[in-house]
C-alpha cells in the first residue's frame, strides 16, 4: 500500500503537537517543514555567535517525531535546558547539538539530517531556507521592527502588525519544496501566526510549490490557533487569522480546523493576566470553498513551564491525539 503522505509546516510548540500525535502511524509519511527566522532565546544567543541558522524549531520538531523504547529518554536530552549559574544557563542541550553538527557540516539541512539519524526519527525535518534572514515586522502606526523575538514582547502588545517581510531574499531548500509538492495534505498550523507560520511564505518558492501541490491533488489544512497573542494577534479572530493565511500563501484553505471546547476558566484567567483571550470562532458553519471542521482538539493539561527558559510558552495545547484524529480523517 503506498502512504500517504502528510506535511506539517510551521515551527515551535505547534508543530510539535501535530507531529507528535501523527508519528505512530504507520500507514503516512511525516514530514516537518520548519521556519527559520527565530532569534530569540537560546536559538537567538547561539545564532548572534556562530551566525548559524537559528536551530530551536528544528530540535523540537526532530524531539517530536523521537519514538522506540528511548523515545523519553531522547525527548528529555533534546529538550533540556541548563539551570547552573554559568555562561551555558538558558541554554537547550538539543540546540547545542545541532549548533555543533552545524558547525561540523556547514550545512544545516545536513546538520538535521545527522541528528536524525542520530535519534532515529520517525518522519524528516526539513528546513524552508538555508539562508540567514530575519523577521521585518510593520505596524499600524507606521514603526518598524527587525527580529522574531520583537514578537513575543509584551512592549508592543496591542500594536496591530500590517505587514511582515525578510530583510533579504530567501530560497525555499529544494528537498523542502518537494516535500511541500508531493503531499497529500499540508498541515499549517498550530503555531504563533506571525512567527511560526507567515515567515515560511515569505521565502522565494514557497507559494509556487503550494500552487504546484494543489494542481497535484494535494489539500490545504489549516489548525486555528486556541488563543491570541497579545503582541502579534490581539483582538484577531478565526477568520482574520485565516484571512492573513490565504493572503501571504496566495492560496485558499481546503480545510480549516478550529476548537469548540470552553477553555477551563482557571487557565483562561492566567492568560487574560497577560492580555491574551480565546481566539472567537467567527468561521461559517457552511462550505464555501472550505470545509470547517469544529470538534474538541483541546487538551485540558496545563503545560508547566520549563524553568530557565527565557521566552513565553503556551500554556494550554491541542491534544495530540484529538488532532491527529481529525487529519486522518481528512485523508
Amino acid at each position: 500500500m503506498t502512504k500517504k503522505k502528510i506535511v506539517v509546516i510551521g515551527g515551535g510548540t505547534g508543530s510539535a503537537v501535530a507531529l507528535s500525535g501523527l508519528k505512530n502511524h504507520s500507514e503516512i509519511e511525516l514530514s516537518a517543514v520548519v521556519v527559520v527566522s527565530d532569534n530569540g532565546g537560546s536559538t537567538g544567543r547561539l545564532r548572534d555567535e556562530f551566525g548559524f541558522l537559528p536551530v530551536g524549531d528544528l530540535r523540537q520538531c526532530i524531539a517530536a517525531l523521537a519514538t522506540g523504547e528511548n523515545e523519553a529518554d531522547i525527548r528529555r536530552l533534546l529538550l533540556y535546558r541548563f539551570d547552573q549559574k554559568s555562561s551555558l544557563k538558558g541554554h537547550n542541550l538539543g540546540n547545542l547539538i545541532l549548533t555543533s553538527l552545524e558547525n561540523m557540516t556547514g550545512s544545516a539541512s545536513k546538520a538535521v539530517e545527522i541528528a536524525s539519524s542520530i535519534f532515529r526519527i520517525e518522519g524528516t525535518v526539513l528546513p524552508i531556507s538555508e539562508d540567514d534572514v530575519h523577521l521585518v515586522i510593520k505596524y499600524a502606526d507606521g514603526s518598524s521592527l527587525i527580529g522574531e523575538k520583537n514578537l513575543d514582547d509584551p512592549a508592543q502588545g496591542g500594536k496591530k502588525i500590517t505587514q511582515i517581510s525578510l530583510d533579504r531574499e530567501a530560497k525555499i531548500y529544494a528537498k523542502a519544496k518537494q516535500a511541500i509538492i508531493d503531499a497529500d495534505l499540508l498541515v499549517l498550523g498550530p503555531g504563533d501566526l506571525y512567527g511560526s507560520l507567515l515567515p515560511n511564505a515569505l521565502v522565494t518558492g514557497f507559494t509556487e510549490a503550494l500552487a504546484a501541490n494543489k494542481q497535484n491533488g494535494g489539500k490545504l489544512a489549516y489548525v486555528s490557533n486556541l488563543m491570541t497573542h497579545y503582541a502579534q494577534t490581539h483582538q484577531m479572530t478565526a477568520n482574520d487569522h485565516l484571512r492573513e493565511i490565504e493572503k501571504y500563501c496566495q492560496r485558499q484553505v481546503d480545510f480549516v480546523l478550529i476548537n469548540n471546547q470552553e477553555i477551563p476558566i482557571e487557565i483562561r484567567e492566567i492568560y487574560e493576566a497577560a492580555n491574551d483571550h480565546p481566539v472567537v470562532d467567527d468561521l461559517p458553519n457552511e462550505n464555501n470553498g472550505r470545509q470547517y471542521i469544529k470538534a474538541d482538539l483541546l487538551s485540558t493539561t496545563m503545560v508547566k513551564p520549563t524553568a530557565n527558559d527565557p521566552l513565553p510558552r503556551s500554556l494550554i495545547r491541542h491534544h495530540k491525539q484529538k488532532l491527529a484524529k481529525k487529519l486522518l480523517e481528512i485523508l
